[in-house]
């Protein structure tokens, strides 16, 4: 297999991977969003992000087109599922708040680094027309990366402060 075969192929399939990890992405979000009211500030952002999620998968979706090819509904119900199945089971952890908060960090950090590959496999492969769309998917996830970060102490802190006074704090 020559050599720009190789990388179209393998970028073709981590644009699939991202679309399917976008669809996780508004599982884990959709269940969140269900179990934070004593957490206003996560709330606002995740639903603000579910957006940008849906606007990131329109994207892929629309480079995918270009190239000929489409999504995989199989790995797009995968990593759905999974991303449900993991929500649900922090849904009965007594600090559920912390568990996604952690999860968000490490998941947010996950989609950077692969909009990251994909913009040197844009660039490696000539398809320099993709590469302002993955920049600005990678800006937005950058930017929730960068909440995530500043939101964990203040969520912590908020959480031992309901628990420490014996109010409900999980969500």
């Amino acid at each position: 297999m020559e050599t720009a075969e190789t990388v179209r192929e393998v970028f073709i399939t981590g644009l699939k991977n991202a679309h399917a990890l976008e669809n996780q992405a508004l599982a884990l979000i959709d269940r969140q969003i269900e179990h934070l009211a004593h957490y206003a500030e996560v709330e606002q952002r995740l639903r603000s992000h579910r957006g940008e999620t849906q606007t990131q998968i329109t994207r892929l979706d629309r480079l995918l087109e270009g190239y000929g090819e489409s999504s995989s509904g199989l790995k797009d119900t995968a990593l759905s599922l999974s991303g449900n199945l993991a929500a649900i089971a922090h849904t009965f952890a007594p600090d559920e708040i912390i568990k996604n908060s952690l999860a968000n960090f490490a998941f947010e950090n996950f989609e950077a680094a692969t909009y990251k590959a994909l913009i040197v496999m844009a660039e490696e492969g000539g398809f320099a027309d993709a590469v302002p769309i993955l920049q600005q998917s990678l800006q937005e996830e950058l930017v929730m990366v960068a909440f995530c970060d500043e939101i964990l102490p203040i969520v912590v802190r908020k959480y031992l402060g309901f628990r420490a006074s014996g109010e409900q704090a999980s969500h």
